[in-house]
């Protein structure tokens, strides 16, 4: 399908004057500019097909030769294809910014913003991560820490523009400022990132001997991060505006802390609860009585009835892990009992446990038998 006729394009007759045709233009390139129409692949071919009709027809020769030749004055292998070159024209946005750059527009529109030159477009910097390990005890009362990493900066000999003192930045003559090389073979055309300026679309004459003309360089970096009371392992904090700066003097990203609670070796955690093991005495198991247990931030007591069973489940209410979700509100602790049983007895106190099993047994109980088959050493 051919191309459509660039006074069509425009809305002009073929008579139209030179300050018709930039007016025709301007009113066509607000229409369909991309910050106006985000997201429209329509018209953003629509801009560009305006920006290439304005390009020809504001020069009083290009104009001279489309009128006379058309299109074909302006392809590859076309009988006037060296006043052109190729049918290339400028990228759409630099035509753009010539035309209405400095005429009151510029709080609407972000000159450079769709262009591919980077020489006025703000980046945001990367986002760094930062791995941070703190005890199950650090996760419960919550803690600040202090930490150190090393991340880009905008290099301070050159403010980020990588041009040594008394040198500039200059337009590259590959790509001429687009930053995209294009190559027409017969039918094909093909574009590339510019091999000499790698897509920024600029050259730099004398590069900052700072930063090697990248404009940023590595530099240490101590924050400290409050870590909230109750934080999960594998929870992430988010620190804004702490990772690496933007290219071209473009904003800070974000750095995220992941945390990595360490294991507890009295504690295992499920959500907010903690859960722990203690043995207990065989005879407070059979008797009952009280026991002290060890918690999280101190210690408790906790209730033995008489005749408690091995692996039986305690709660202790109020004693766990802070809730993030509840301020103010804890988890349980769950304590499981296993009854100790002394490897080594003494004649007397073998005695003593048989004349109980004696006892025992008149009431029908067993209850030695049991604890004889469960620990052979009786």
């Amino acid at each position: 399908m051919g191309k459509s006729d660039y006074y069509d394009i425009l809305g002009i007759p073929k008579s139209a004057s030179e300050e018709d045709i930039k007016k025709a233009y301007r009113k066509m390139a607000i229409k369909y500019h991309p910050d106006k129409n985000p997201g429209d692949k329509v018209a953003e071919e629509k801009f560009k097909e305006v920006a290439e009709a304005y390009e020809v027809l504001k020069d009083g020769n290009k104009r001279a030769t489309y009128d006379r030749y058309g299109h074909s004055a302006f392809e590859q292998g076309g009988t006037r294809s060296s006043e052109w070159g190729s049918g290339s024209y400028r990228d759409p946005f630099d035509v753009f910014r010539d035309v209405f750059s400095g005429n009151g527009f510029d709080s609407f529109f972000d000159f450079g913003h769709h262009g591919h030159s980077n020489e006025s477009r703000k980046q945001v910097g990367s986002d760094l991560r930062y791995n941070l390990k703190i005890t199950l005890v650090e996760a419960f009362h919550g803690i600040e820490k202090t930490i150190k990493y090393s991340k880009r900066e905008t290099c301070a000999k050159c403010n980020g523009s990588g041009a040594a003192p008394g040198s500039k930045k200059v337009t590259c003559k590959t790509c001429g400022g687009t930053g995209i090389f294009s190559m027409r073979q017969g039918f094909f055309s093909m574009q590339q990132t510019c091999p000499d300026c790698h897509g920024v679309g600029t050259k730099i004459e004398t590069p900052c001997l700072n930063c090697r003309g990248t404009g940023q360089v590595m530099e240490p970096c101590t924050t400290k991060i409050k870590i909230p009371a109750g934080i999960f392992d594998g929870a992430s904090l988010r620190i804004k505006g702490m990772g690496e700066a933007g290219p071209n003097g473009g904003p800070h990203g974000d750095l995220y802390v992941a945390i990595c609670v360490i294991e507890d070796k009295r504690f295992e955690r499920h959500e907010d609860d903690l859960y722990c093991t203690q043995k207990i005495p065989f005879t407070t198991a059979a008797l009952g009585g009280e026991i002290e247990t060890e918690t999280i931030d101190g210690q408790a007591n906790l209730k033995i009835p008489a005749g408690t069973q091995s692996e039986t489940m305690f709660r202790i209410k109020g004693q766990g892990m802070p809730s993030l979700n509840h301020p103010g509100a804890r988890g349980n602790q769950y304590v499981k009992v296993i009854i100790d049983v002394p490897t080594k007895l003494s004649r007397e106190q073998k005695e003593k446990l048989q004349e109980f099993e004696k006892l025992y047994n008149v009431k029908g109980g067993g209850f030695f038998q049991r604890f004889k088959e469960k620990f052979e050493f009786l």
